[in-house]
């Protein structure tokens, strides 16, 4: 049967892929933080589920990674990710430090650790990454960025991996009715928290229109499982695309947004009027 890790499993998306790939045969390799989330998943398909302490920033975790996978490894999956929000004027470099170490550096830290393996298996890789990996927001700017960044590292591997026949794939989910998606209010409410008086009166409109915008997309959120079905596509397909966008809406919005004039596009995607 092919074997595939999967990062930030514990939850979520990376919950779903885990329990979507084992049912259809798969042995997956759970990479969680800590051991209780361990034993939990594998709990769900103890024949097909191992688990894995892999902290995606863990120079020490990453080194061990080689001695805890099996010999043959067919895929790829990194999922792990966090949202950093705030105003682009307030983000600390040390939150910037954070919000690009797990959403791009570990995601390739992973991918150079098990490429040995997938260079002998003509395996593949696939990157979790998002609407916001092609459309830019304000107040979540610096996930937009790492986005985009993980954007551009896949595109350069997918054709430098090309010689060994290693397909690399981007996976594009828009809202997803996850933990995450579900404490969004938490998220803006531990950023208003961060900013001086003086800051939340500058951006209180910012803040009101980031709310109200979350409220909707948590009632337009999608499943996780329509996540892990489009992994499956591109871990099975003959021939599979180089992005995958999840769901019609997304689709019609990234073609709509990306051809309009910056100044419409900004209006439109802007949390406050003008």
């Amino acid at each position: 049967m092919p074997s595939v890790l999967v990062t930030g499993a514990a939850r979520g998306i990376g919950r779903s892929i885990v329990g979507h790939l084992a049912s259809l045969g798969w042995d997956v390799i759970a990479g969680v933080r800590n051991k209780p989330d361990e034993a939990a998943l594998t709990a769900l398909n103890p024949q097909r589920i191992s688990s894995v302490l892999l902290d995606v920033t863990d120079a020490g975790h990453i080194a061990r990674l080689d001695a805890a996978l099996p010999e043959r490894l067919d895929a790829v999956v990194n999922n792990a990710g966090i949202v950093v929000g705030g105003p682009m004027e307030t983000v600390s470099a040390e939150d910037w430090r954070e919000q690009l170490e797990v959403n791009v550096i570990g995601a390739l830290a992973v991918t150079q650790a098990v490429l040995p393996r997938l260079r002998r298996s003509w395996g593949r890789v696939v990157f979790i990454s998002s609407v916001n990996g092609r459309l830019s927001m304000p107040m979540i700017g610096a996930y937009c960025a790492s986005k985009f960044a993980l954007e551009a590292a896949a595109d350069a591997l997918r054709m430098e991996l090309r010689p060994w026949r290693i397909d690399v794939t981007l996976v594009e989910p828009s809202q997803t009715d996850t933990d995450m998606c579900r404490t969004a209010d938490d998220m803006v409410a531990r950023a208003e928290a961060m900013l001086t008086v003086e800051q939340r009166e500058l951006y209180a409109s910012h803040i009101a229109g980031i709310k109200k915008r979350i409220a909707l997309l948590q009632k337009l959120a999608v499943p996780p499982e329509k996540v892990a079905a489009v992994v499956e596509e591109a871990l099975t397909a003959r021939r599979p695309r180089a992005r995958y966008l999840v769901g019609v809406g997304p689709r019609l919005q990234v073609t709509v947004m990306t051809h309009l004039p910056a100044w419409i596009r900004d209006r439109m995607l802007g949390v406050v009027p003008g």
